[in-house]
């Protein structure tokens, strides 16, 4: 539970970071408070996401893993943000990503930063 918990903490990170530096990546809320929890939500959502779709979109696209040295990693991050923003919209938060290569400077945003964060935060069980 302490290990789903860090996990999403560090992607509702790594997505502040990627709302705060990418014009086309919005997150609209009244208060501060609200934009909090629309973050957490969006991070669930994420996390959802990349724990179900992801692998099986990686398993049929596996020979462009391949041919591409792994940088098709970028496309499938990105497809996963527009999911994301997809979703949260058909769950009305106020979350959303504007355009394809938005999405894929946001997946790398957010992959480093989730990665440095999964660096210095917990991950005991």
């Amino acid at each position: 539970m302490m290990n789903f918990l860090v996990k999403t903490i560090a992607n509702a990170g790594a997505l502040a970071v990627a709302v705060w530096l990418l014009d086309k990546i919005t997150l609209t809320g009244d208060s501060t408070g609200k934009k909090v929890g629309t973050l957490l939500l969006v991070a669930l959502v994420f996390g959802l996401v990349n724990t179900v779709v992801k692998p099986l979109v990686q398993l049929l696209t596996l020979p462009l893993f391949i041919v591409t040295l792994g940088l098709f990693t970028l496309v499938v991050n990105a497809l996963m943000l527009l999911l994301t923003s997809w979703l949260a919209d058909k769950i009305d938060l106020s979350f959303h990503v504007e355009g394809f290569w938005t999405a894929v400077l946001g997946g790398l945003i957010i992959s480093i930063v989730s990665w440095a964060l999964h660096l210095v935060l917990p991950d005991a069980d």
